[in-house]
This record gives C-alpha cells, sequence and structure tokens, in this order.
C-alpha cells in the first residue's frame, strides 16, 4: 500500500527532531578518541557496557514515566542528560570520568528511547494514519541519517583543524540545545492519556502500566518481537564503531595530494566515508515501506535481513583480519545499510503485537533488550579484539549470533 499521510507542520517537527539530535559529532570518532586516550579495547567495551547496563536499568522507569508524567518532560530530562554528559566528556581525563559520563549518556538514552517514537505513533493515532507507520516512521528517520551525514562532515572539519578528538563533544551541545527548545513547542496531545501533573494520578498510573506491562509480558508473540528486534541492533550497536579504526588503518595506507598529519588524514577520510554512509542509510531507512512491499508478512523481510546483517558482519571481520580493509569498509556500509531498513520494519512488528495505551513502556522495552546485548557483547568483542585483533572478534562474535538464529526467528502468532 503506497504512504498516503499529509507532510503537514508536525510531521517537519518530528523530522526536524530527529535531523538535530543526530547531530552528535562525537559518533564517528567516539572508539578512536578512547583509543587516543590509552585504554585497550576491552575498556572501552567496558565504557558501552556501562551505557547499556545503565540504560537498561532505567529504561522500564523511565518508559512509564513518560506515560505517566507527560512524554514532553521526558524528552526535556533526556537533553538535559545529554548536555552533562557532553560536559564531562569534553573535560574528563580518566576512566571513573569517562564512566559517569557514560552514565549521563544513559539517562539520556532511557529519557528518549521510546518516548519520541510513541509521540509519533500517538500522533498517527490521532490522525487515523495507523496504518502508515512503516512509512511515516521511515520518512522521519531519514531526516537523522541526513543530520549525521552533516554531523560526519563538521565532526571532521572539528578534527581536521582543532588536531583533537575531544572540540566534537562541545560542539555537540549547540543541536541538542535547539532540540530542546523544539521540543517544548510539541503540543500538549502527545504527552499520552495524562495531561496533568500530580501525585495522586502519577501513583494511580504507575500502577495501572505496570499490570497493563506484566500482563502484555505473557504475550509470546509481542516478546518474539521484541527479541528478533532487538538481537540485530544489539549485536550493531556493539558492533559499528569498529569502523572507525578500520577507515583509519586504510586512510593510513593511501597516499594524499597534500601535506597532513596522520590524525589529519583520517579525520578526512572518516568524515568523507561517514557522510556517504549516512547519505546510503538515510535512503535505506525511506525505502523500508517499499522493500516491506516485496514480501506477503513482515516475518520474512525480519528473518532475512537478520541472516543478512550478521553474515555481512562476519565478512567484514575476516576481511579486516586478512588485510584487505578496502573490501571490510564495503561490507561494514552494508551493515549499516540493513540496520537502516531493519528499524522501520521492527517498530511495525513490534507496535502490531502490543497494547496501544502502553506504547512508550513497551517499546522501551524493545530498547532495554538491545542494550542488554550491546552490554554483553561489547566486552567480549573488546576481549577478543585485545587478544586476536578487531576482524578476528568482529567475525567470531557475528557468526555465534547466526547460529543462535533459531532461537529468535519471527513467525506467525499462534
Amino acid at each position: 500500500m503506497p504512504a498516503s499521510f499529509k507532510k503537514d507542520f508536525m510531521y517537519y517537527k518530528f523530522c526536524l527532531y530527529g535531523f538535530l539530535k543526530n547531530l552528535n559529532f562525537f559518533e564517528p570518532f567516539l572508539l578512536l578518541f578512547f583509543v587516543e586516550k590509552g585504554f585497550t579495547f576491552l575498556q572501552i567495551g567496558t565504557l558501552y557496557a556501562i551505557q547499556s547496563i545503565s540504560t537498561n536499568i532505567l529504561e522500564i522507569p523511565t518508559g512509564i514515566m513518560a506515560d505517566a508524567i507527560g512524554r514532553r518532560r521526558t524528552m526535556i530530562y533526556s537533553m538535559l542528560s545529554y548536555l552533562g554528559a557532553f560536559v564531562v566528556y569534553y573535560f574528563s581525563s580518566t576512566f571513573l570520568l569517562f564512566a559517569f559520563a557514560a552514565v549521563c549518556m544513559a539517562f539520556g538514552d532511557a529519557f528518549r528511547t521510546g518516548t519520541h517514537k510513541a509521540m509519533i505513533f500517538e500522533y498517527l493515532k490521532i490522525k487515523d494514519w495507523k496504518d502508515q507507520k512503516v512509512y511515516y516512521y521511515g520518512n522521519t528517520r531519514s531526516w537523522s541519517q541526513m543530520g549525521s551525514a552533516l554531523s560526519a562532515l563538521i565532526a571532521g572539519a572539528i578534527v581536521f583543524y582543532s588536531g583533537s578528538y575531544k572540540y566534537v563533544f562541545l560542539a555537540s551541545i549547540i543541536p541538542y540545545l535547539l532540540d530542546l527548545i523544539l521540543l517544548l513547542s510539541y503540543p500538549a496531545e502527545l504527552d499520552g492519556d495524562l495531561k496533568e501533573f500530580s501525585a495522586g494520578k502519577v501513583f494511580v498510573n504507575f500502577k495501572n502500566v505496570i499490570i497493563e506491562f506484566i500482563e502484555s509480558f505473557k504475550n509470546k508473540n509481542m516478546l518474539r518481537a521484541i527479541i528478533n528486534s532487538s538481537s540485530y541492533s544489539g549485536y550493531f550497536d556493539a558492533v559499528k564503531d569498529y569502523l572507525q579504526p578500520v577507515l583509519k588503518s586504510f586512510a593510513l595506507s593511501i597516499p594524499f595530494a597534500f601535506a597532513v598529519n596522520e590524525k589529519q588524514r583520517s579525520a578526512v577520510i572518516i568524515a568523507v566515508v561517514f557522510f556517504l554512509l549516512n547519505v546510503l542509510t538515510s535512503f535505506a531507512s525511506k525505502s523500508a515501506g517499499h522493500f516491506h512491499e516485496k514480501f506477503r508478512n513482515i516475518f520474512r523481510p525480519m528473518n532475512v535481513t537478520l541472516a543478512a546483517g550478521l553474515l555481512l558482519g562476519a565478512a567484514a571481520g575476516f576481511s579486516n583480519a586478512g588485510g584487505l580493509n578496502s573490501v571490510s569498509i564495503i561490507f561494514f556500509i552494508f551493515l549499516y545499510l540493513i540496520h537502516n531498513i531493519r528499524r522501520p520494519l521492527g517498530e511495525a512488528y513490534i507496535t502490531d503485537s502490543m497494547q496501544n495505551d502502553i506504547l512508550a513502556t513497551a517499546l522501551s522495552t524493545e530498547s532495554q533488550v538491545t542494550t542488554l546485548i550491546t552490554a554483553l557483547t561489547a566486552p567480549v568483542i573488546g576481549f577478543i579484539a585485545d587478544m586476536w585483533g578487531i576482524g578476528n572478534a568482529i567475525a567470531v562474535v557475528s557468526l555465534v549470533y547466526f547460529f543462535l538464529m533459531p532461537l529468535y526467528y519471527a513467525r506467525h502468532a499462534n
């Protein structure tokens, strides 16, 4: 079925939110930033795990908070947490301070994840566009990827001219302040059922949402949907940043026509590749609806993309281990494309399996499972990478997830 929603003023607000939110200039250089600080891959994986576990602990309470006290307030808390994290990353120099910054990021992720998507789906419900969720979410997500594309170029310029990775955190403050202002302009009807804040109403809403949440988890079909969607997302979040050292190694192996140092050379290559990568993933996300149409149901594309993504990850790892960095980069790019096609499909698969009145809670639960998988996977990759190299680590973990696929196939409702 073709897209039929109207691109009204709220649609562009949703797109602008995603665009600004993805102007996180640190992202293309985060792992290299940690490496420059002298951390091992195991320590880096541990920092990722700290952030993921912290997010995991906070996911369900903050998802319930979004339903109980209003989604706009929850999103504002998220932006403030991110801003605090950027400041700590800019000034910190020890592992413990970085761990604290990771916890601040976790607060931001926990308050945000699932909440803004719930606001979008609430708007679709109000407009009677619920059947358009794959197209609508895919379109808004494509703007997020365009933000990431522009972010990569700006971040590359910052690193190139400053000679330091830390300034990307300082620059990230500006778009997040703008996003904070944008969220304040969202209409109150997107807050959910609870419109006024009072202790009594919050308590009653917490109680009702918890009961509904527990009851919904007795639904095996919904649980399967969450695990299927989150398995690849958690794996991808643990693997994706290893593209950075692969790009750096590739950059140092090619000649440049002008005199630059190693950091400047890698900054140029990383910026250009991440720009192109995010343009491609933007189109991939926007094409999710058309990709979905090629299948009779949503279960088959969920399984096909899962298998393809894991095999691409293994190929990227083996290529890197064999010294074929250019080939490894190509496989990594396809890994990103699969992820961005899969995300809108996963959101539709999950929302079809749950009760509408706990939408933010259920979507946050899917993200909680994702962060748990990332928290378990990231240190394992780091440990293997320290022992046998990045390529072997990615290949081993990818194949393990591939052979575990039968445990989380998407299936028809029982």
